[in-house]
């Protein structure tokens, strides 16, 4: 599957780095945790190095049949939620705490009755002096199994053979062949849940993992081979792109903050 270039970006596009983490490291997670408050389909947290609560907005409280915040903080996944969702939110915390980001992910969380609903969970590391000490992330609700569950469990398949094959050269039949989506539809549905075409899911996934590899000495030709772009021009101006910098100016970003 061909992936489309994209010509310019909005700062909706770029993804963050630690340089713009730290810009905003006087706010408190707590006057976020308030506006979150105000948004009853989005659950809001953030967790410390060791998994732990820190902060979570009332959405979420409620969600797991509590009363206050003082009945999470201070708690980890395993102790508020069912074994079969804590284990899969625990390994996602710790690739986050690995300098992963995690975009979009199409996952099931606890709904307002109590039972699982469909959602999109983003979650990315939280930087204080340049190091990473947490985890701060959002799940955004969009509908219980039993409306489009169908659906959400195709949508599910393809971004994890997305996710898991990022390097080769993905084929729009082979997504087909895994939903059963006619391509018409496939495109659709990718547009409606995550507002981004396979292809351009595909591109920010692999950018996600450039990033996470360009924190190592691997050649920044290296990394873009591994990330399955075949030409270093293409894979310089797409990581440009979304992140703002090319892949050599966001290494000595990293390199000059660790070193302060």
């Amino acid at each position: 599957m061909a992936v489309k270039q994209r010509t310019k970006s909005t700062p909706s596009d770029a993804l963050p780095h630690p340089g713009q983490a730290n810009a905003l490291s006087n706010i408190s997670p707590g006057d976020i945790e308030v506006l979150f408050d105000a948004i009853p389909d989005v659950l809001f947290f953030v967790k410390d190095e060791q998994g732990r609560y820190t902060h979570v907005n009332i959405t979420m409280v409620r969600r797991l049949g509590l009363k206050s915040r003082s009945e999470v903080i201070g708690k980890r996944v395993s102790d508020v939620y069912p074994s079969g969702l804590s284990a899969a939110y625990a390994r996602q915390d710790a690739q986050v705490l690995a300098g992963e980001i995690i975009e979009n992910l199409l996952e099931l969380q606890i709904f307002p009755n109590r039972a699982p609903g469909w959602c999109l969970t983003c979650k990315r590391p939280l930087f204080i002096d340049s190091k990473i000490m947490g985890v701060v992330g959002i799940s955004r609700d969009l509908g219980l199994p039993d409306s489009r569950g169908p659906i959400y469990e195709q949508l599910r398949l393809a971004l994890t053979y997305l996710s898991e094959h990022f390097s080769e050269n993905v084929r729009m039949q082979t997504l087909m062949d895994i939903t059963g989506f006619s391509e018409s539809k496939l495109q659709r549905y990718f547009r409606q849940v995550f507002q981004l075409t396979p292809q351009q899911m595909l591109t920010r996934l692999r950018i996600q993992m450039a990033m996470h590899r360009v924190r190592g000495d691997e050649s920044v030709a290296s990394i873009g081979q591994a990330c399955g772009f075949s030409d270093q021009s293409a894979f310089t101006r797409q990581f440009k792109a979304m992140v703002g910098m090319t892949p050599s100016d966001y290494r000595t970003l990293l390199r000059k903050e660790a070193s302060t």
